[in-house]
């Protein structure tokens, strides 16, 4: 594949700490929420399932991206923010598999915006608490590894948005490219 001067690689190895850390943050927390309200729709559980096999070792194939798109659907026929955000971020970690090595800001969402979604979604579950949301951004940034961060410091900051995840996915990407402190 040929890649422009702003392009870059990504690896397997990579695209796997993507995908675990979309799922660890937020995902397979936040599933229930949505099957609750959804109880016979299994697109969501599909997505994390798929994205279960390929951080556990399997080939990237189509079943990601099928399941993965079928979760965003799922998602956008939800008929609560809290099961939107829910079927979103496990949308988004079967999508992390295919995470394009583009530099470009939307990319970020793909690395992101499960761990702000699930966040929000702890918000709701709070009468709309933004400290809850916070910790959980906290909590997100703690999860990140190394090799995370590396990847998300080869695309632009995160795009700026109105909704509250948005809001949310810039905070958690602004405290991921800032230097660590060391933690006691």
């Amino acid at each position: 594949m040929t890649i422009g001067s702003e392009d870059f690689e990504l690896t397997m190895d990579e695209l796997r700490v993507v995908a675990h850390y979309a799922l660890e943050s937020a995902a397979e927390e936040v599933l229930p929420v949505f099957e609750d309200a959804n109880p016979g729709d299994p697109r969501p559980r599909a997505a994390i399932n798929a994205a279960r096999e390929f951080v556990n070792g399997a080939k990237r194939t189509k079943l990601q991206r099928i399941t993965s798109l079928d979760a965003h659907r799922a998602a956008k026929e939800a008929t609560t923010e809290a099961a939107r955000l829910a079927a979103r971020a496990a949308g988004d970690a079967a999508s992390a598999a295919y995470l394009h090595p583009i530099a470009k800001a939307t990319q970020v969402g793909h690395i992101l915006r499960a761990a702000a979604s699930a966040a929000r979604v702890g918000e709701l579950n709070a009468d709309d608490d933004f400290a809850v949301g916070l910790r959980l951004i906290e909590e997100a940034r703690q999860r990140a590894t190394p090799v995370l961060i590396d990847v998300l410091n080869r695309y632009p900051l995160a795009p700026t948005g109105k909704s509250r995840a948005a809001q949310l996915m810039t905070i958690l990407d602004a405290s991921l490219r800032m230097p660590r402190q060391a933690e006691g």
